[in-house]
This record gives structure tokens, C-alpha cells and sequence, in this order.
């Protein structure tokens, strides 16, 4: 009897150390000709996979074909297997599983341990390398190619001239000024998208922010000579949100919408309160709307903050629409001097806020740009 009392006081111990593990671990089992189904799953299991996982088939948590036909083998097999693979969605993750063989249990039946490790970080890592790289030397190359053949131009013919020397060294300080604000834009959508999984926790007054970025951009409004309205809604609360992030999104919409309001034009600056992920995602007037980024409606939140930057420029024919936040994108005809990773800056920043992204323009309408967000718990 204390054999059996030592060896039920070992399982209880066993089983609250892996509750208490940071990895996701199963138990799964399955006799010849029945289904995989799993026996136990952690907390970390529980919380990734978002359901009970105790009695549930196999398919139910691992829905990727190549990860259940390596398991199920291993389970037949009774051998150890190892696969990695990608959860679509929103925020993709790369995990790759581990499976154990264990001794039969009480029943008979095969007994596999898998252990999932979560390799985002790493991936995210590898990707944000490359991509900094080629996007990097993509972008760099016209710049850099104007101001070698300037530099040419100076150490010859125009060395002795004062006039053509002034001009040629204004250009090559603005290409020179375009590459430090296309690094910085590459540097910062790197960083985001590094942590892009990672919810931020913080609580952001999207009001005293908005507050914030309209003084610091006053010096360029003035010079434009375009007003900035704001306006807020009584029962706008705070939001979720990395507070450094949340400015560079709206310094981004408001930058954009200076740029292309004609000098006497005015912005309005709105936020509004919405009950609901319909409620968000309703156009704020008539004529031709795109999201560009929408949350899981799985993890719907109990309530959002809408922030709506409204100009009184140009507007963006339909066609142009489904890729403004594409990198490097620009609309012909409308060059602003800009790096074109404004919008790709806030797509990704409002993705890792679990919000979404819409526009709303047409041309010589003006255009409409929304974000919404969840709004803090109380």
C-alpha cells in the first residue's frame, strides 16, 4: 500500500510540473484502427489551442495534414517523430512538435508525448534579416546612384562652377536625408514586425495622444497652412496599446493627410466609440471603402476606439485601394516625397493590436482612414 500511496503521490507531482511549464504538452493515444484522440493537454496547451483538450480528437487541436500523419505514424509505430509547421491566421506562428513514444496505457493502447516549441521569434528573426536586406538594397540603389554621378559631376567640370556646385549639393542632401528616413522606416517595420505576435498590455488615452501629435507636427502645419480639427466622442475609453507605437500611427495618418490637403484645407481628427466589431467596421460615409486589415472575430473584443483621419485631398481612385499598405507602394501621380512604408508601418502596428485598418476615398473626394482598436479592460 505505501508502494501505491508513493506512486500516486508521484503522478500528482508529475502532472502539476507540467501544468506549470511554459511549453505546450499533449498526451495522446489511440489503438490500432481507432482515431487519435488526446488523453491530456497542460495549461499552456489549453491556452494555445483554445478548448478542452482532454478527451478531444487529435484534429481538433493539430489541423495541419503533415503534423497529424507524422503523429499518427509515431503512434502506430510506437517511434519518435519530429515535424514543423505554421498556424494561419491573423498572427501566423511556426511551431515545431515533438512526439515521444511512452509504455501502453491501462487500456492497451499506444502512447505518444508531443511537446511543441514555439519557434516564432526565431523565424520572425531570420525573415526581418532578409527582408531588411533586399528591401534595403532595393530601395538604396537609385539614391545612392544619384549621388555617385554627382559626385562625379562635382570633381570635374562643375568644380569651378559656384552656381551649378550649390545645386548639385542641395540634391545630394536630399538624397541623402531620403536614405536616412528610408533606414529609420525599415528599422522601425522591422522592430514591429519582430514582436508582431506579442499583444502589447500597456493603456494608452488615445485623446491626450492624438493631443500630443498634433503639437509636435504644428511647425509643418503652419508651414502648409492646414488646420487640424480633433474631436471625441464623451464615451471614448482608453485602449490596449504600446503608447510609442500607437503615435507612430497616428503621426503617420496625420503626415499622410497633411501632405495632401491643398494649403486652406482642414483635417479632422475623430474618435468614436463602438460597441460592437460591426459596429467598427461600418463606413463612416458614402462612396468606395476597403479594409485593409481586420482582427480575428474569434477573439472579438467588448468593445473598440475608432480613430478616423479625415482630409480634403486629392483621393485615391478605386484600383489603388487594395495595395496602400503594401511596402513601397506609392499611387502614380501622387508622389510625396515620402519612403512609402508609412501605411505598411500601421497596418502592422494596428495588426499586433489585434485591430483593423480601413479606407474610404475617392477621386477628388478626399479620403478617410480608420483604426480600431480594443478598448482596456476597466
Amino acid at each position: 500500500m505505501p508502494e501505491v500511496a508513493d506512486r500516486a503521490g508521484a503522478g500528482a507531482a508529475a502532472q502539476m510540473i507540467l501544468e506549470l511549464l511554459p511549453e505546450p504538452v499533449i498526451l495522446v493515444q489511440g489503438g490500432e484502427g481507432e482515431a487519435p484522440e488526446i488523453a491530456y493537454g497542460n495549461q499552456a496547451a489549453r491556452e494555445v489551442f483554445r478548448l478542452e483538450l482532454a478527451g478531444a480528437p487529435l484534429g481538433a487541436a493539430l489541423r495541419r495534414p503533415e503534423v497529424l500523419e507524422a503523429i499518427e505514424e509515431a503512434l502506430a509505430t510506437a517511434t519518435s517523430a519530429e515535424v514543423a509547421f505554421e498556424t494561419i491566421g491573423v498572427q501566423p506562428r511556426f511551431w515545431r512538435a515533438f512526439a515521444r513514444p511512452l509504455e501502453p496505457g491501462p487500456t492497451g493502447a499506444n502512447q505518444l508525448v508531443v511537446v511543441l516549441r514555439d519557434e516564432t521569434d526565431a523565424r520572425r528573426t531570420e525573415r526581418m534579416r532578409a527582408d531588411f536586406l533586399a528591401n534595403a538594397s532595393h530601395e538604396l540603389r537609385t539614391p545612392l546612384a544619384s549621388l555617385a554621378g554627382f559626385v562625379e559631376t562635382l570633381r570635374t567640370h562643375a568644380k569651378d562652377d559656384p552656381e551649378a556646385r550649390e545645386k548639385f549639393l542641395g540634391i545630394m542632401a536630399q538624397q541623402a536625408t531620403r536614405m536616412a528616413r528610408l533606414v529609420d522606416d525599415l528599422l522601425s517595420l522591422s522592430r514591429i514586425e519582430l514582436n508582431e505576435h506579442i499583444a502589447p498590455s500597456g493603456k494608452v488615452d488615445l485623446a491626450r495622444t492624438i493631443q500630443d501629435v498634433t503639437d509636435a507636427i504644428r511647425p509643418l502645419t503652419e508651414e502648409r497652412r492646414v488646420s487640424v480639427v480633433t474631436q471625441a466622442d464623451d464615451g471614448v475609453r482608453s485602449v490596449t496599446g504600446d503608447r510609442d507605437q500607437l503615435v507612430q500611427v497616428i503621426q503617420n495618418l496625420v503626415d499622410n493627410a497633411v501632405k495632401y490637403t491643398p494649403a486652406g484645407g482642414r483635417i479632422r481628427v475623430r474618435l468614436d466609440a463602438a460597441a460592437s466589431l460591426d459596429a467598427a467596421r461600418a463606413p463612416s460615409r458614402t462612396g468606395v471603402g476597403l479594409s485593409l486589415l481586420s482582427p480575428d472575430s474569434a477573439h472579438e473584443a467588448p468593445g473598440y476606439v475608432v480613430l478616423r483621419v479625415i482630409d480634403e485631398g486629392p483621393g485615391i481612385a478605386r484600383q489603388h485601394l487594395p495595395r496602400l499598405s503594401e511596402r513601397f507602394y506609392r499611387v502614380e501621380g501622387q508622389r510625396s516625397g515620402g519612403t512609402g512604408l508609412g501605411l505598411a508601418i500601421v497596418k502592422h502596428v494596428v495588426n499586433r493590436h489585434r485591430g483593423g485598418l480601413m479606407v474610404e476615398s475617392a477621386e477628388g473626394e478626399g479620403s478617410t482612414f480608420s483604426v480600431y482598436l480594443p478598448v482596456a479592460a476597466a
